[in-house]
């Protein structure tokens, strides 16, 4: 969407948000703070552990208002269309203190996410975005990509370099050694990791999976992930 302001340019993004709410962040270099998390709706890279499917499709009739949408008690597929503005509104309606903002999904570089991050940023919002790496990531350049690689996922899509050049954090989920070579793989291409932080993090808090992780970020000095917040129980 595009408008005149004056003589100057205005883009804005229509977004379509399936959750959005206050806690904090459970994983990943950012563990610990508050945060507002805002999901959106919409992912065709099929992972087929997903634990948030219900955000897999966009299906227009299933539009309803923000104040649905954050009542909402049980997952389902519905969201509410907003623009980067009036989100920033429901964040002072709703009273929200925290200023980081989380933006996951779904997969949220499905969207140009250059006109919400500025905004939050010149807002005084530091901002975060969850992704796969299989789209292309629009976004502030203030903004901290977390880049969890999707590899041979059912969609069909490929991880990006350009996604994990972009990258402040790779942050990748295993069981087994399989995994650990899968992202090697994808870290040969990548020009340098200096100044990113790569994260393992246990699939499910295994056992197996968390010694197999501790073990090699203790040999290549990386970083450790734990989902915090299921450990706590929070969301």
């Amino acid at each position: 969407m595009q408008s005149l302001k004056g003589d100057k340019l205005s883009v804005s993004t229509t977004l379509n948000i399936n959750e959005m709410f206050e806690t904090i962040q459970g994983e990943g270099a950012y563990t610990g703070i508050p945060s507002i998390f805002v999901r959106l709706q919409g992912c065709p890279v099929g992972c087929p552990w997903c634990d948030t499917k219900h955000t897999w499709e966009i299906k227009p009739q299933l539009a309803i208002s923000p104040d649905q949408v954050i009542a909402k008690s049980a997952e389902s597929e519905t969201f509410f269309v907003s623009d980067e503005t009036d989100l920033l509104a429901q964040f002072e309606t709703q009273g929200y203190v925290a200023k980081h903002v989380v933006i996951t999904g779904g997969e949220p570089c499905m969207y140009d996410l250059r006109p919400l991050t500025s905004l939050l940023h010149d807002k005084g919002y530091t901002t975060q975005i969850e992704t796969s790496g299989t789209f292309e990531v629009l976004c502030d350049e203030r903004t901290y990509v977390t880049v969890s690689p999707k590899i041979n996922m059912k969609g069909g899509y490929k991880v990006l370099v350009s996604a994990l050049e972009r990258a402040n954090e790779i942050k990748h989920p295993i069981a087994m050694q399989k995994h650990i070579d899968e992202l090697d793989a994808l870290l040969a291409n990548v020009s340098t990791l200096e100044g990113k932080q790569v994260c393992l993090q246990p699939i499910s808090q295994q056992k197996r999976a968390t010694e197999l992780a501790v073990q090699t970020c203790i040999a290549r000095n990386w970083r450790l992930s734990l989902q915090t917040h299921k450990y706590i129980g929070i969301e």
